[in-house]
């Protein structure tokens, strides 16, 4: 079960790493190209904000059981990504964006996983 944790919040936090850094740290014209919504739909520093959200996520899932300090947040971690997907999804629905869903949908049920993971722990 520890290993299946490990190897699920790490590739999650892989993922979160990179998508919340390149939220942060892109410029509006540098996300276009694979986010239209970004600085359109939502204002820059609501996309930086995501960034942040999805980094916190990513170093949350990792660090606590790493450290073996406040382990538990790791269980807050993975519920809150979890909840970011589901809102993207809610989102992407309500701009007709039906093609890459799936994403979300993965992407729900790894953070899922490692929700539970972290719970068995």
């Amino acid at each position: 079960m520890v290993v299946a944790y490990w190897v699920v919040a790490g590739l999650l936090a892989v993922f979160y790493l990179y998508s919340g850094g390149i939220k942060i740290l892109r410029s509006q014209e540098q996300l276009a190209p694979m986010m239209a919504w970004a600085g359109t739909a939502i204002p820059m520093s609501g996309v930086r904000a995501i960034g942040v959200v999805e980094v916190a996520g990513a170093l949350g899932l990792v660090l606590p059981p790493l450290t073996g300090i406040a382990p538990g947040m790791a269980i807050w971690a993975a519920a809150g990504l979890a909840v970011v997907q589901v809102l993207a999804t809610i989102f992407h629905l309500s701009r007709g964006e039906r093609k890459d869903l799936w994403l979300n949908g993965v992407l729900v049920l790894v953070a899922l996983a490692a929700l539970v993971l972290a719970v068995g722990r």
